[in-house]
């Protein structure tokens, strides 16, 4: 028997044009309960203070009153706890939002409902924060765009303070293509306007998704499903003289092209579609370069080098293979590499004296194997095997920096490494065809 949420799936899959006009009783307290058993229990708190253990002490009246007041329109969201984190590789802070226990088991139920549905217009090149799809996913449809078709033009391009920017009555509209429920997108509404609090400071939301919600994510892929994707696709694509490809990640995406003309077109068009929503191009980091089987052909006749591009925190670049042939290849891209390298040396730095060595020495094999998951492409081993030779030379150097004499000669540093092995390198994502 299927469930409620896959008869919602199948109905919405089944007819492009329907507008589902009773959701909110979804909202019920059976799911809010199950939302907050997927909560993390060390996670920051929002403004109220009130943490995921404490609001569980009488998760069952909470719940309770939280049902009421979404039935009656009582509820309202509280503003967002903003902090600031360092972001990789700059010396810049990144605005981070925490939002509070309430807000986010309400938002993880929504979520699931506006999910359910949109899944079903997500277009292929949509990769970030959907299920069954990831960054990798991402990099290979890009592989196999550059590898089976005649590429020869990336346009590499960035949004600026994407989710800052987005404009609530545009992302209503989007909404309202397929929510008809009026409770729906009062709730949605009510969060979009919930405010940010930063440094004891209410600021209002006129533009931007909410900060640091589970909800945001899905929120931006709705958004530019309907400025970006079917733009693309029903606009711009019939109107190209070459193939044309856009891969997209949330709200990072390249387009590849076969044409010149094409490439250079794109951007301007482009620049005039986000204008119309109030979303802007980056001129710093949006570019268009020469990419693809022909240009690397070309450039090994003359002797140059074709240019590279960054994307997902790889580095795509263009070779050859054993045989001579052309091939597309991804490494870690080094800005990354350097951002996670020098974490990594303060983390070591901070706990040297403080915690013992046999104590952080699972943390630190962790944080190699999250590396690995997310770098662990084939054809990569060599970037990963750079950061696993880096990471054992920083251990080696703060662990004889706990005090006055040397900890361990380089001998005994080998012996324990051979008892206590770091994870080694190893491809977790075939990427490559």
């Amino acid at each position: 028997m299927m469930t409620k949420f896959e008869l919602i799936a199948r109905k919405a899959q089944q007819n492009k044009g329907l507008k589902f006009i009773s959701l909110m009783h979804y909202m019920s307290e059976e799911n809010l309960e199950k939302c907050y058993y997927k909560l993390k229990k060390n996670k920051a708190c929002g403004v109220d203070e009130v943490t995921v253990e404490e609001y569980g002490n009488n998760l069952t009246e909470n719940i309770s009153y939280l049902v009421q007041r979404l039935k009656t329109k009582m509820y309202k969201p509280q503003p967002v706890k903003r902090v600031y984190i360092p972001k990789p590789g700059k010396s810049e802070l990144r605005p981070l939002g925490i939002p509070a226990v309430e807000d986010k088991m309400v938002q993880m139920a929504l979520k699931e409902i506006l999910e359910t549905i949109y899944e079903q217009d997500f277009l292929n090149c949509s990769h970030g924060f959907r299920p069954n799809k990831s960054c990798h996913t991402a990099i290979k449809q890009l592989n196999n765009a550059v590898m089976k078709h005649p590429i020869n033009w990336v346009v590499e391009v960035d949004i600026e303070k994407f989710f800052d920017s987005v404009n609530h009555d545009w992302m209503m509209r989007c909404l309202e293509e397929r929510i008809a429920d009026p409770n729906i997108l009062w709730l949605v509404r009510k969060f979009l306007k919930a405010g940010i609090m930063e440094s004891g400071k209410l600021h209002e939301s006129e533009t931007g998704t909410p900060q640091g919600g589970v909800i945001s994510p899905l929120l931006a892929n709705i958004y530019l499903h309907y400025i970006l994707d079917r733009w693309f696709e029903q606009k711009y694509k019939p109107n190209t003289k070459g193939y044309v490809e856009l891969i997209r990640y949330c709200d990072d995406f390249v387009v590849v092209t076969e044409s010149e003309c094409d490439a250079k077109r794109f951007l301007p068009e482009l620049e005039q579609r986000l204008a119309k929503f109030g979303l802007k191009i980056s001129k710093e980091k949006t570019r268009v370069l020469k990419f693809g089987r022909r240009v690397w052909q070309q450039a090994q006749r003359e002797g140059k080098k074709v240019e590279t591009f960054d994307f997902l925190g790889f580095t795509h670049y263009c070779s050859k293979s054993r045989k001579g042939y052309f091939v597309m290849m991804h490494k870690t891209s080094r800005r990354v590499m350097i951002s996670k390298l020098q974490g990594i040396n303060k983390w070591l730095r901070s706990i040297r004296s403080i915690i013992p060595l046999k104590e952080w020495w699972p943390t630190m094999k962790a944080k190699l194997i999250g590396h690995y998951n997310y770098f662990g492409i084939n054809g990569n081993v060599h970037s990963l095997q750079k950061y696993y030779r880096n990471i054992s030379r920083m251990i080696y150097k703060w662990i004889n920096r706990r005090g006055q004499k040397r900890s361990m000669t380089i001998k005994e540093y080998l012996t324990y490494l051979q008892w206590n092995p770091l994870p080694i390198p190893r491809v977790y994502h075939a990427i490559l065809y």
